[in-house]
């Protein structure tokens, strides 16, 4: 088991090189295949920008991300004390719909899902928590 490691930075774009190095130096050390490390990368890149552009409407907010591996699992949890927002509620798109058709949003959360092995949403301590596991 990996000792958990945390990043907390200002929700913002700017820093998302950040939030994709801290995910990559984190699997790297465990040797996974580029495309799983892709896949978390992209994921945790699709969650982070919904926090950094929906979460805090009002202002300036800060996201943290505790991310840890532990029998050859990643686990990363993205959290931030913006408006409460559970992305899991929604169902899935209809991605055989064509883009008229098909209902505006939702596709992110889509994608996230389809990348990882797991995905669970937490509103705790006045804090969203989304996290993802996948299997390395």
């Amino acid at each position: 088991m990996s000792e958990e490691q945390v990043l907390r930075i200002p929700a913002e774009l700017e820093r998302m090189d950040e939030v994709l190095d801290f995910v990559g130096s984190l699997v790297d050390a465990y040797g996974v295949t580029p495309q799983t490390r892709t896949q978390l990368r992209m994921a945790m890149e699709e969650l982070y920008v919904n926090v950094a552009h929906y979460a805090y409407p009002a202002g300036d907010g800060w996201a943290e991300i505790r991310g840890s591996v532990d029998d050859g699992v990643a686990t990363f949890k993205l959290i931030d004390a913006g408006t409460p927002f559970d992305p899991l509620a929604k169902p899935d798109p209809d991605v055989t719909l064509s883009g008229e058709e098909r209902e505006i949003g939702g596709l992110g959360i889509y994608m996230v899902k389809s990348m990882v092995d797991e995905v669970e949403y937490a509103y705790e301590d006045g804090c969203n928590q989304l996290t993802i596991r996948k299997q390395l």
